[in-house]
């Protein structure tokens, strides 16, 4: 297993944990430009923020300070109510394909959606099998494009508390059936984000990042989980300041080869969005050094 006390080297922010700065909103060039003082190596930015930026001014500035991107944030929500809906989300994944080429990243994530209409507060209907099988058949569809990109595609499941609204693929081993399923030679083309705040809890863990192996295990996102956490949304606890025992999780990972960026995420509206960017970065640098 790695060790990271004695740099940072393999540190990545998910621009959405400064995307406040004491509750301001913050340019996505501001964040670059801070985590590039700091030499941290690669960032991973979320689509609302390049285009408010610019994408070409973003692919500029990554390739200005040489900062790799360990994800791009994201593609998916496929599900729909009609077949207008479901055209309409193919093409903007393949819209998120392309930026996330321009912006050579390590992978697209795919956050694959839940019930249409949820999110927005009401749902069309109530079948969830229905949604699952629009999201396998988007994720094939979108496949062909990305593996023709050289874009590989990393399933983010995420915790059963969003199967409705965000994701109906809520563990690993789901997410692993739907990588067998179409890409059964381990291509690297499609695999899977592990985000410890999502699956730590999973009693099967272990023996499904066993089972994804090294081709499958696309990116590796942190933070921690409070008790009590306030807001199941935007309450995420920094690294050593929750109960997810961290560095086990990143030891199977690497246990199966993982050697990529540990990937800070952290939403966090009246806790660490509330304080200034450059206390969160140091932060963020600290506690990978000791915690993750």
């Amino acid at each position: 297993m790695r060790n990271f006390s004695r740099d940072h080297r393999w540190l990545s922010i998910n621009t959405a944990t400064v995307r406040k700065s004491r509750g301001v909103e913050q340019p996505l060039t501001t964040i670059i430009e801070a985590c590039a003082q700091r030499g941290i190596k690669a960032i991973s930015p979320w689509r609302d923020q390049v285009a408010a930026a610019g994408l070409g001014e973003v692919s500029r500035l990554v390739k200005t300070h040489g900062l790799e991107l360990s994800g791009y944030c994201r593609g998916g929500m496929f599900p729909a109510a009609d077949a207008a809906g479901l055209k309409a989300a193919h093409d903007d994944n393949r819209r998120a394909v392309d930026e996330a080429c321009e912006l050579n990243a390590a992978c697209l994530v795919l956050v694959v959606g839940g019930l249409p209409g949820a999110l927005a507060g009401k749902a069309a209907h109530k079948d969830i099998a229905l949604s699952r099988s629009q999201v396998y058949d988007g994720i094939a569809t979108l496949l062909e494009y990305a593996r023709a990109a050289h874009m590989p595609l990393a399933i983010e499941p995420l915790h059963p508390m969003y199967a409705a609204d965000r994701a109906c693929i809520n563990t690993m081993e789901h997410a692993l059936d739907v990588c067998d399923a179409l890409d059964p030679g381990k291509t690297g083309a499609l695999g899977v984000a592990v985000d410890v705040y999502h699956v730590w809890w999973d009693p099967k863990l272990e023996a499904q990042i066993e089972r994804a192996g090294k081709n499958r295990l696309l990116a590796f996102h942190v933070c921690d989980w409070l008790t009590p956490t306030a807001d199941l949304l935007n309450d995420r606890g920094m690294m050593g300041d929750g109960v997810i025992d961290i560095p086990k999780i990143r030891g199977w990972m690497e246990a199966q080869g993982f050697a990529g960026y540990s990937e800070v995420e952290i939403f966090s509206s009246a806790g660490w969005w509330q304080r200034e960017t450059s206390e969160v970065l140091d932060t963020c640098i600290a506690r990978h050094r000791s915690t993750v």
